[in-house]
């Protein structure tokens, strides 16, 4: 795959993705809400996701696209890629868009900080205290008096936790072609959408016969800008550093109130946002001394190849 450095290609593909995303919880809140059973949502979107997926990759790599160096790690990663996925749309269906994408992108924070054990990497003590902050920030959003329903919190606390340790399954796969790895995330999801769907099977069927054709566009398009949000990220990835894109990822929050506010009137009030703020905030700082201390073990290791 093109690898070609063209970071402002890259920043506009990130920011795009974060509009598909949000979409795609948009259109799963908005479903459901027609007492469509989140697990018949589930089903619909990875089997879509598969289906695009395959209609990409497979003229040009053929079965290999199938092919990876870790399946029990591809098979952990798509489960928690559908645990991540269940659990988002579970919060979303007790809380503000905003405000529930602002709780699950603690997990970039998290991850930093779980790293040393799974991936090796140093401990660094900032990276403790943007988590702190971090979760101040959410603690801020979800103040008593919001309003905000607790089930929905812990929703989506538990998803920023899942997808944090998506995050770090991807890193494992890093061998993988990254299309491989999109392709097995919707294989997973899709498996685990046909064991879990017949719980509700009668109520999902029931729910559907009723269906406006622009209910099923709806439906369709939890898969639809599921996939092409990911698409896009990593075409992003491919023309510029993880360390220039990470912040513009947080954009994704203002994605998600805008919606909020077309769709259903909801907008964070002042508080709220100073939260958003916090988390933000604490996510973007991190990110940048990361790059720092980066560029600066760079440097080192140069200078040690040069003198030799």
């Amino acid at each position: 795959m093109s690898t070609s450095y063209r970071p402002l290609l890259g920043i506009i593909l990130l920011v795009v993705s974060t509009w598909a995303l949000s979409t795609q919880e948009a259109s799963g809140k908005w479903v459901m809400q027609f007492s469509l059973p989140l697990f018949m949502v589930i089903l619909v979107r990875y089997a879509v996701h598969v289906v695009l997926v395959l209609a990409i990759t497979w003229p040009k790599m053929g079965a290999s696209v199938f092919c990876s160096t870790n399946y029990v790690m591809q098979i952990i990663r798509g489960s928690t890629s559908l645990f991540a996925i269940l659990t988002i749309f579970m919060a979303l269906s007790y809380l503000p868009q905003a405000e529930a994408t602002a709780i699950y992108f603690l997990a970039p924070l998290l991850v930093l900080c779980i790293a040393p054990w799974f991936l090796a990497e140093p401990s660094r003590w900032y990276r403790w205290l943007a988590a702190f902050i971090g979760f101040a920030g959410v603690m801020v959003i979800v103040r008593p008096g919001t309003g905000l329903h607790p089930i929905g919190v812990i929703y989506g606390l538990i998803a920023a936790c899942v997808i944090a340790a998506q995050f770090l399954c991807t890193r494992k796969l890093a061998s993988d072609n990254s299309m491989t790895t999109l392709l097995w995330t919707g294989l997973i999801g899709l498996a685990g959408g046909i064991v879990l769907v017949p719980f509700k099977w009668h109520e999902g069927v029931a729910v559907l016969s009723g269906f406006a054709p622009w209910q099923w566009l709806l439906l369709l398009n939890t898969g639809i800008f599921g996939t092409v949000g990911h698409l896009l990220q990593i075409k992003a990835y491919q023309h510029a550093p993880a360390s220039l894109l990470a912040p513009f990822s947080y954009l994704q929050i203002i994605a998600a109130a805008v919606l909020g506010l077309v769709i259903w009137g909801q907008f964070p009030d002042t508080w709220a946002w100073f939260g958003i703020f916090i988390v933000c905030a604490s996510g973007i700082v991190v990110t940048i001394v990361e790059w720092r201390n980066n560029q600066g073990v760079k440097k080192i290791v140069q200078s040690m190849i040069e003198t030799k």
